[in-house]
């Protein structure tokens, strides 16, 4: 008989955010797979649990998980955790979980603190649609890229970042996406010193820069109107070379092109390969 891959949340601040059925989990689990196994080991360490922990990160995972896979396969209960929040969010977990599910292998999620769903849902922003976008690239050049690509999306936007980057990603959003596009920023949520700044990115971005960074960060970021777009203003033309002089290739630039303007991406494709 095949054995469970569970998904537990554990805190991202408050301990007393763990719920009852994570603990039964992790008490009960055969092995518990954790992003750090010293973050993991302080948590059951203060759960009272002596439980086998195995480390399953990003530079390791694909090493991993057959060892994982093969336990499971054997009818063991592995608890999957991240150093805190829920696992398989910007983390390699959804790897496991893909190949658990090829496999036969039942996944079960245990809810519990998610950083983003905290941080939209005190945003005062739109919950209708939203796209988690997660870490952006370290290099500029290459992040620049990533955020012209939400330039003109209507729905909210949530991104994480780290305090060494803000400053710089602010910048950057507050350049393509307008000074006066509205974010509430969350740090060290749950914990003593949690805070949610709001406003502009030109208000927000200068209180960043006269107040200590400290903690991980959660962006959120009010969608766009189509009808301000300065692009859609544009020629199609102008609006594909646009993307091609940021470095997109011509099939993306058009599917770009399609998304700012709301049309099909089928029907832009034959406008610029037309006779």
């Amino acid at each position: 008989m095949m054995g469970t891959l569970y998904l537990v949340a554990t805190p991202i601040g408050n301990m007393g955010d763990l719920s009852p059925r994570a603990l039964e989990v992790l008490e009960h689990a055969d092995l518990i797979a954790a992003e750090d196994t010293r973050v993991t080991g302080s948590l059951l360490k203060k759960l009272e649990l002596d439980k086998k922990l195995i480390s399953y990160y990003e530079h390791n995972a694909s090493m991993r998980s057959g060892a994982l896979l093969s336990r499971l396969e054997q009818g063991e209960t592995v608890a999957l955790v991240s150093d805190a929040g829920t696992p398989a969010i910007s983390d390699p977990g959804e790897d496991i979980v893909a190949r658990c599910i090829e496999k036969g292998i039942e996944v079960i999620p245990v809810p519990g603190a998610c950083a983003f769903v905290c941080a939209l849902t005190v945003s005062g922003f739109s919950t209708k649609r939203f796209t988690f976008v997660g870490f952006l690239s370290a290099k500029q050049n290459e992040r620049k890229k990533e955020l012209e690509e939400y330039a003109h999306a209507t729905e909210t936007l949530i991104f994480y970042e780290a305090p060494h980057r803000l400053l710089k990603t602010l910048s950057d959003m507050k350049e393509i996406f307008g000074a006066e596009r509205r974010v509430s920023v969350s740090r060290e949520i749950t914990k003593k010193f949690e805070e949610h700044i709001r406003g502009t990115l030109s208000e927000v971005l200068s209180h960043f820069e006269t107040h200590p960074i400290k903690g991980e960060f959660v962006i959120v970021a009010e969608g766009g109107t189509k009808a301000e777009s300065a692009l859609n203003q544009l020629s199609l033309e102008a609006h594909l070379e646009h993307y091609i002089s940021l470095g997109h290739s011509k099939k993306d630039s058009i599917k770009l092109v399609a998304q700012d303007r709301n049309l099909p991406k089928r029907d832009v494709y034959t406008y610029f390969h037309k006779e």
